[in-house]
């Protein structure tokens, strides 16, 4: 997955650049709208039709969005059919999601608890991480129960697994060296 980063990063960087100079969280939100209909089976099916032109696949994107589109975005869309880019545009809104909260100074954090956390958990627990990790942190928490009890978080490339079944890990490997 490597080679689909290094693909993308120019993207992302050339319309986070763009969104700067406007409202970056409208533009967060269209990019995330381009990438789910960038992804969807029969707009890649479309964009492989070698009987398909590309202003064609441009003008059905654009017609899918919900968000209006403008210059910028037109030409983006363009630039990614031209250079049959499309399959990379759900990495590409990561990066852009990245560069936007690395100038913001926050980041997100997927939160796998065991059990269902509770509002006056769920803030505890991210004043905890956010003092941990030095940023605001922008929380999804989902549920695993084959975690056995604890919490694993991910913060970008960071992992903190506070689990039951990683301390269990950890205690089996210990006692089989």
């Amino acid at each position: 997955m490597a080679e689909l980063a290094t693909i993308a990063r120019p993207y992302a960087e050339a319309l986070f650049r763009v969104a700067q100079s406007g409202d970056v969280n409208a533009w967060s939100e269209l990019v995330r709208e381009l990438a789910a209909v960038a992804q969807h089976p029969d707009v890649q099916a479309l964009a492989d039709n070698p009987n398909v032109t590309h202003e064609q696949v441009v003008e059905v994107i654009l017609a899918a969005l919900k968000s209006p589109g403008n210059a910028m975005l037109r030409n983006f869309i363009v630039a990614m059919v031209e250079n049959d880019r499309l399959s990379v545009m759900p990495e590409v809104a990561q990066q852009f999601e990245e560069l936007k909260n690395a100038s913001a100074g926050s980041a997100d954090a997927l939160i796998t608890s065991a059990f269902a956390l509770d509002d006056a958990q769920l803030r505890e627990l991210v004043a905890a991480l956010e003092h941990k990790f030095g940023r605001k942190l922008h929380a999804s928490v989902t549920v695993d129960p084959s975690l056995l009890g604890g919490v694993r978080v991910v913060v970008g490339d960071e992992v903190l697994d506070a689990s039951v079944r990683a301390r269990l890990a950890n205690m089996q490997t210990a006692l089989t060296v």
